[in-house]
C-alpha cells in the first residue's frame, strides 16, 4: 500500500489525495480497486495488479480498443506497468446488478444490448487473442477438474469421461462454427455500470478475445447472479438478434438456429463457471460463490436436457447427484 500511495502523490499532472484511498470492489482475481479523491473535487478509480500474478497491458490495450469503438469504458488516466498500477476515470458506484427490478431491467438491458452490438460491429481479426479450440476446451475442463473431482470429490470412470468428452465435442463444433467478434468475456450485471449518458460503463474487459459471436450476450442473458424468467430472456434475445442483423452482424439469419447457438455457447460457459466458482472456493478460499452455484447447475440442466446430443450430461449430472434421469427432450 506504501508503494501505491507513493506512486499516487508523484502524479503532479493529475492531483489526487493518497490519504483518501478506500476500497471500490471486489474481484475474483487477484487485483484490487479502489477509489482516491481528486484534487477538482471528483474521485479516480486505482487499480492495483500485482506482477506476476496480473498483468496491466491487456486492460490498458482493450480500453483503448473497446473505447475507440464508441462504447463507454474507464479511461486510463496513468499507469505504471512495472509495479501494475493504473489510475483510471470513475464510472460510479451503481452497477447493473444493485439497479435491477422489474420496472428498470427492460431498459438497462437494451442499453447493454446496443452497446454490445456496437462493440461487435467494430470487431477485425488479428487484434485480440483468438478464443480457439484450445482456449475454448481448456475451460470446459475445468467442470471435471475443479467442479467434479475436487468440489464432488468424484473420480470419472472411463465410460463417464468418454461421454463427457462427446458432449464437449459437440459443444466445441457448435461454438467454433459460430461467426467471430469481440468478446469481452464477462459481459454480466456486476461489469456494467449504470450511467446518466452513454449506458453501461463497462468494467473488467482485460480477458477479451476474438471468438463466438453468441458468448457475452449469454453472459448478459443468462447471468451467473441474477435469474430471468425464460420468456423475458428469449424477448431480449431476439431483439439482440434483430439488432444485429440490421447492423450487418453475421447472426445466423433463423431465429431458432441462432437461440441454438446461444444454448449451446450458454453450456460451453455454465460448465466452465462451475469450474471456476468450484476453484474459487477450493484453491482461493474465496466461498462467496458458492451460493451462485445451484442457478449456473440449473441454468446447465435445462439446455442440456433440451437437445438430445447433450443427454449424456444429464445423465452424467444425476449420477453425481444420485438422482433418477428423467429428461424430456425438445430437439
Amino acid at each position: 500500500m506504501t508503494n501505491l500511495k507513493d506512486w499516487l502523490a508523484s502524479l503532479p499532472a493529475l492531483p489526487v489525495n493518497p490519504d483518501s484511498l478506500r476500497p471500490a470492489s471486489a474481484d475474483a482475481s487477484f487485483r484490487r480497486y479502489f477509489r482516491v479523491d481528486t484534487s477538482d473535487g471528483g474521485t479516480a478509480i486505482v487499480m492495483d495488479a500485482p506482477p506476476p500474478l496480473e498483468d496491466v497491458r491487456p486492460f490498458i490495450a482493450v480500453a483503448k480498443l473497446f473505447g475507440d469503438t464508441g462504447v463507454t469504458v474507464p479511461e486510463v488516466l496513468a499507469q505504471d506497468t512495472e509495479q501494475g498500477f493504473l489510475l483510471l476515470s470513475d464510472l460510479g458506484s451503481t452497477t447493473y446488478l444493485q439497479q435491477l427490478a422489474p420496472d428498470s431491467a427492460h431498459a438497462l438491458y437494451l442499453d447493454a444490448i446496443d452497446a454490445l452490438v456496437l462493440l461487435q460491429v467494430h470487431s477485425q481479426p488479428g487484434i485480440l487473442p483468438e478464443y480457439n479450440r484450445e482456449l475454448l476446451h481448456r475451460e470446459l475442463m475445468l467442470f471435471p477438474d475443479w467442479y467434479v473431482n475436487k468440489h464432488l470429490g468424484v473420480t470419472l470412470d472411463a465410460a463417464q469421461e468418454a461421454e463427457l468428452n462427446g458432449v464437449f465435442e459437440a459443444l466445441l463444433a457448435n461454438n467454433l462454427a459460430q461467426p467471430q467478434v469481440y468478446v469481452h468475456r464477462d459481459y454480466h450485471a456486476r461489469n456494467l455500470m449504470v450511467l446518466p449518458k452513454g449506458n453501461p460503463g463497462i468494467l473488467d474487459f482485460q480477458d477479451a478475445v476474438y471468438g463466438p459471436i453468441t458468448y457475452d450476450l449469454v453472459s448478459l442473458l443468462r447471468d451467473a447472479y441474477v435469474e430471468w424468467d425464460e420468456e423475458i430472456v428469449l424477448d431480449w434475445a431476439i431483439r439482440y438478434w434483430e439488432r444485429a442483423r440490421r447492423a450487418g452482424l453475421p447472426v445466423n439469419p433463423d431465429i431458432d438456429a441462432f437461440y441454438r447457438d446461444f444454448e449451446f455457447m450458454g453450456l460451453q460457459r455454465h460448465l466452465k463457471i462451475l469450474g471456476i466458482f468450484a476453484r474459487l472456493y477450493h484453491r482461493d478460499g474465496k466461498d462467496a460463490y458458492l451460493k451462485d452455484l445451484p442457478l449456473v447447475m440449473q441454468y446447465t440442466r435445462k439446455v442440456a436436457g433440451r437437445y438430445k446430443v447433450l443427454s449424456p450430461l444429464i445423465r452424467l449430472l444425476d449420477a453425481l447427484e444420485d438422482k433418477a434421469p428423467s429428461v424430456g427432450y425438445t430437439f
